[in-house]
């Protein structure tokens, strides 16, 4: 980078996540960020909201609001939250054909605009749009990472901090597999200062949160009713963003383009990975026993799924 030259990192949507993510990404001051919306007014509002909280918060990144994908040109990090949310009784499988279009167009757009950006999509359902948007974009696997398992692993950190009585800070965890209920939480990795919850509660609890953490988004969606999860989603993308940014090289779950790791291919699930200034540096294999294996691959068939409805209605 440049001598005095900032990062910057545009938002996709300027709905409740996109904002949140911007909101976070500011608070950090890891960069201006742009803030790109099809609502005529909506990207302007917040954005110019946003700055006028620098002051407060004591930042001195700045957010513009734009209707223009031009003003894209030059992201170091575009974040993609453009979609429709999901709704109570909807499955994310539901959302492929409309996100799909929604996806394509905002591809088409990134790809003219910002073609040496890291691209992390959080668009639902996530896996598979980020296969598409892989496809659409023509970037190397490593820039396009769709952002699922720090999420998913932050609602488990959380649960098993209040079941225990424990700091959050404290607990650690891994998740792998798809964004949804074929998650994949691995509770031998899932640790309190380095001790496996295996030893800290009974597995019944241990159940308990993992179906809990699996159910996560729809509870939320539940209580909202006219919506769904944005701080928690947010704070998980800024989290990314901070690792691309500042090349930290941190082993986090993310949902990644495999090439024969796991004796997978030419499918996303969430995986391990060493996240830094290229994207994805690295996947990491862990030693899955028989049963937590079968688990991913039938994660994984989940999304092959998803794929093949969006070669049926023809986008790809």
């Amino acid at each position: 980078m440049p001598a005095g030259k900032r990062f910057s990192v545009a938002c996709i949507g300027a709905g409740n996540v996109g904002a949140t993510v911007a909101q976070y990404c500011l608070d950090m001051e890891l960069g201006d960020v742009v803030l790109v919306d099809v609502v005529e007014g909506l990207p302007q509002g917040k954005a110019l909201d946003l700055t006028e909280a620098g002051p407060v918060r004591g930042y001195s990144c700045v957010a513009i609001g734009t209707n223009d994908y031009s003003d894209i040109a030059g992201c170091d990090v575009v974040v993609v939250t453009a979609g429709l949310p999901r709704k109570p009784g909807m499955t994310r499988l539901d959302l492929v054909e409309k996100n799909g279009k929604i996806i394509s167009e905002v591809c088409e757009n990134i790809g003219r605009y910002a073609p040496e950006s890291v691209v992390i999509i959080v668009t639902n359902p996530l896996d598979v749009m980020c296969y598409l948007a892989l496809k659409r974009l023509g970037f190397p696997p490593r820039r396009v990472v769709g952002m699922a398992g720090i999420l998913d692993s932050a609602r488990l950190r959380s649960f098993v901090a209040a079941e225990l009585g424990v700091s959050m800070k404290n607990v650690d965890t891994m998740l792998l597999g798809s964004h949804g209920d074929q998650m994949v939480p691995l509770p031998r990795y899932t640790t309190v200062s380095g001790v496996p919850i295996t030893q800290l509660m009974p597995k019944e609890r241990i159940d308990a949160l993992i179906k809990r953490t699996r159910e996560g988004g729809g509870e939320i969606v539940a209580l909202l009713k006219t919506g769904s999860a944005f701080y928690a989603p947010g704070a998980s993308v800024a989290r990314m963003v901070q690792c691309i940014l500042h090349d930290e090289r941190q082993i986090v779950p993310c949902s990644a383009y495999l090439t024969g790791q796991y004796d997978m291919k030419d499918v996303y699930i969430g995986v391990p990975v060493r996240l830094g200034k290229g994207g994805v540096e690295e996947i990491l294999e862990l030693e899955l026993t028989d049963e937590e294996y079968a688990a991913l691959k039938a994660s994984a068939d989940d999304v092959r799924e998803g794929i093949e409805g969006l070669r049926k209605i023809g986008l790809l």
